[in-house]
């Protein structure tokens, strides 16, 4: 299909190529992709270069443990649901928990959404039967449908075109509340969404929000000022660089580097992590500050070699290792992991994913996760970087604004035989609000013990 050819020393956006490339639909008009991305290629950035370096500069502050990184959204956002109540329910648990977080651990966070772009997503295989019926398998709006029918399974790349548009007009939307009243810390009010006031955590949260306005007020009686600073937020977003013609054709030079500007924090995921693939050929020559998924499967002499490849001049701030282990797993993977890149000298963020690694299916064949299981490995993550004198710097979670019953356990008391209730995700089950606020309360208690 790709037939640019590159050396193993230059590097384009479209060197990647050249590569064998994992996880990349199968499209029908190789014709209809090259002009896609041609057009792609003229639109404008989603996001800017500055914008890029100021999270690189914050990442640095995290790695050195002067700030903490909090990431999360939707497994797979869906063109449906790019409406404005959607975007402000998963603003709105963000500006939540990072709250919990900032008056919990008395350090900034910086806050990062899985959103404006999070439209593809990997596959364990590429196709799917049912009824005696194969068709490939949804792998996102950006790709194709998750209707089982031929038309809907076939994946066309003029999507692409909507994925940009659809992340542009939520990209918009987001930096207009973050800079608006709506993100104003004076009235922290405007963030609670309606279900939490029937659970036990709203009297902490409350209590929580009552201090943050005191101390607040207190602040600007003494200064004589009304603290203006306080009325907008600085909000990144994040994506897994999974559609390779898609990040190529937002891949633009400024300031002689090379960024991905259709996010601030692109990630590659545990299943296109091959030293010689498309996806390292393709990150190795960006300029972000880039996310690395690790799974129980990568060695540490493979890590080392990414890290190589991928981080030659151990720039601060350029990579956050996010380990994805399970709870029954992360007990003998992760101490290897934290050895190898300590014995390397090199300074990363650690992130915890609880979530990737804790996917389970029910005797009926639903998807979920236990929160006892999530819990676990948070709580295991931090005992095992504390044992080796390392540093837990951020948290990666797949959740929603909405009150969906897609994971069990919690709070709020969810079980098996919820899940069919509420149950909205095309791909991977996600923490409902309440679920994410608890894990935000139970996270800033450790960190302040």
């Amino acid at each position: 299909m790709f037939a640019v050819t590159s050396s193993a020393s230059s590097w384009s956006p479209y060197s990647w190529r050249s590569r064998p490339a994992a996880q990349q639909p199968k499209y029908p008009s190789v014709p209809d992709v090259d002009a896609v991305v041609g057009e792609l290629s003229k639109f404008p950035p989603l996001v800017t270069a500055w914008e890029i370096e100021h999270l690189r500069r914050q990442l640095a502050e995290a790695a050195a443990g002067k700030r903490f990184l909090l990431q999360g959204g939707d497994c797979a956002e869906s063109f449906k649901d790019c409406d404005s109540d959607s975007i402000t329910n998963k603003i709105k648990v963000l500006m939540q928990m990072s709250l919990v977080l900032v008056h919990g651990i008395e350090k900034p966070v910086i806050r990062v959404g899985r959103v404006a772009g999070q439209y593809a997503k990997p596959r364990s295989t590429d196709l799917e039967t049912r009824g005696g019926v194969t068709l490939p398998c949804y792998r996102g709006d950006i790709v194709n449908r998750p209707e089982f029918d031929a038309a809907a399974r076939t994946p066309d790349p003029f999507l692409m075109l909507r994925g940009y548009e659809r992340s542009a007009m939520t990209l918009n939307y987001i930096r207009a509340l973050a800079r608006g009243s709506f993100a104003d810390l004076h009235h922290p009010e405007n963030w609670e969404l309606g279900f939490l006031t029937r659970s036990e955590l709203s009297k902490e949260y409350g209590g929580i929000v009552r201090n943050v306005s005191r101390a607040l007020r207190f602040l600007e009686n003494v200064l004589g000022v009304h603290v203006d600073a306080m009325e907008s937020v600085e909000l990144f977003t994040s994506h897994e660089g999974l559609l390779l013609p898609y990040e190529q054709a937002q891949t633009r030079e400024a300031n002689g580097r090379w960024y991905n500007l259709s996010t601030h924090l692109p990630w590659i995921g545990a299943r296109t992590l091959q030293h010689d693939g498309a996806h390292v050929e393709y990150f190795r020559g960006i300029a972000n500050p880039i996310g690395i998924k690790i799974s129980k499967t990568l060695t540490a002499d493979a890590l080392r070699e990414l890290l190589t490849v991928l981080d030659p001049d151990r720039e601060p701030g350029r990579v956050t290792l996010i380990h994805r282990f399970g709870h029954d797993q992360i007990a003998d993977s992760l101490p290897r992991v934290i050895r190898a890149v300590r014995e390397d000298g090199r300074t990363v963020v650690w992130c915890c994913d609880p979530m990737h690694g804790n996917t389970r299916s029910t005797s009926t064949g639903i998807k979920t996760r236990f929160f006892s299981d999530i819990v676990s490995e948070l709580k295991q993550a931090f005992d095992i970087h504390a044992g080796e004198e390392s540093t837990l710097g951020g948290l990666h979670f797949e959740m929603s604004g909405e009150n969906v019953t897609e994971c069990i356990g919690g709070s709020s008391g969810i079980e098996e035989a919820d899940l069919l209730r509420a149950y909205k995700s095309e791909v991977d089950p996600r923490l409902n609000y309440e679920q994410a606020l608890e894990i935000a309360m139970l996270v800033a208690h450790r960190l302040q013990s």
